[in-house]
């Protein structure tokens, strides 16, 4: 249960798990297959940070009060203890301010990816084996293998909602105390578990990205946090004639068509953001094309590969596998060559490496 093809080290009345509570259906059916199982379970939900809208207070989407009260009635049903977790300070520190800090560098962050290294598998896996737990479980959609040569991070069996692109920040160091119990689940075979189990969050719609904005809007965001650092400036063309003035470059990404505001005959594309001068550069849709890409920050699940491999990349959560050629460069960086051109490649995105089922890493586009 704990693991595909694991046997846990104790017996499950012995093993202790403590489940990411979130209020949600995935979290909750989670739960309630470990206590099914005999297992030992301890529900933690985390109180994260969030912007105050104008006139209430202080609420992260994703741990209302409305969603830590569902979580803490799931935790009551299934019999087992709820603590809630503030773990707003460094939810502010490792997240947020990330998110800020790379918009206004001119790259587009992916918050998940830090949200799931510093706080869920990390301050989140600390506090559960400072409680006495032997594994932490979530209800993202992923599978851990357990192996001759090590743990191994597999995709989910829904591959509509498979996580292991968010996840591909993990090592071995976590895998070992981790499991996903819907991992094996699809997300209507997971609503309908809920609905057997008698939950009543069966058919609770999922949660949202970016669940620390009072709004949901990133640009009103960026402009209430970071105004000192966003300032207009030119737009122009590939051949640098200036055709109008945009409202600062954190507020567009690459491939980005709606709103530039630019009289022209032909429909126009962001092309790149060069901070340097604060330009925003355009051009038509088969400039956008990339067939290569430099990555940092590379993190792998288990040994690294050859230092030049075949597989398939993601390089957006929502995007298909592309065949593609990796070559290591020195330290945590690499050139990923793809056998087409790409248009969504971003900088500040993830590109994660797959071979089949198996999530080997990922790391940071750099350009």
């Amino acid at each position: 249960m704990l693991h595909e093809n694991q046997t846990p080290p104790l017996p499950p009345a012995e093993t202790t798990v403590v489940v990411a509570m979130s209020g949600g259906v995935d979290s909750s059916v989670a739960a309630a297959r470990l206590v099914d199982a005999g297992y030992n379970v301890i529900g933690v939900m985390m109180r994260l940070w969030a912007e105050a809208s104008e006139g209430t207070g202080s609420e992260n989407r994703c741990c209302t009060l409305e969603a830590t009260e569902d979580a803490r009635r799931i935790a009551a049903q299934l019999g087992i203890p709820f603590y809630l977790l503030n773990v707003e300070k460094v939810f502010k520190q490792h997240v947020v301010d990330y998110f800020v800090e790379g918009y206004t560098a001119g790259v587009t962050p992916n918050p998940c990816l830090a949200c799931n290294r510093h706080i869920r598998f990390d301050h989140l896996l600390n506090y559960a084996k400072a409680l006495g737990a032997d594994y932490l479980a979530t209800g993202h959609y992923a599978r851990v293998r357990d192996t001759d040569i090590g743990f191994e991070l597999l995709r989910g069996a829904d591959i509509q909602k498979d996580q292991s692109y968010i996840l591909s920040v993990l090592g071995q160091a976590e895998l070992r105390h981790l499991t996903f119990p819907v991992g094996d689940l699809t997300k209507p075979e997971v609503r309908e578990m809920a609905g057997r189990y008698g939950l009543p969050v069966a058919s609770k719609s999922d949660s949202q990205d970016l669940c620390f904005l009072a709004d949901g809007d990133y640009r009103r965001f960026l402009h209430d946090w970071a105004s000192e650092q966003i300032n207009p400036g030119p737009i122009v063309d590939l051949d640098d004639h200036v055709l109008g003035e945009h409202q600062g470059l954190p507020f567009y990404t690459i491939g980005q068509r709606k709103g530039l505001g630019i009289p022209s005959p032909q429909k126009l594309f962001v092309i790149s953001l060069q901070v340097e001068d604060n330009t925003l550069v355009v051009g038509p849709a088969h400039r956008l094309g990339r067939d290569t890409l430099a990555a940092r920050n590379v993190n792998w699940v288990g040994n690294p590969p050859a230092d030049v491999f075949s597989c398939t990349v993601k390089i957006r959560y929502k995007s298909r596998d592309r065949a593609a050629e990796v070559t290591r460069l020195s330290g945590d960086r690499l050139e990923v060559r793809f056998s087409e051109r790409l248009r969504a490649i971003t900088p500040g995105q993830a590109v994660v490496f797959y071979q089949d089922e198996r999530c080997l890493g990922g790391g940071i586009i750099e350009r």
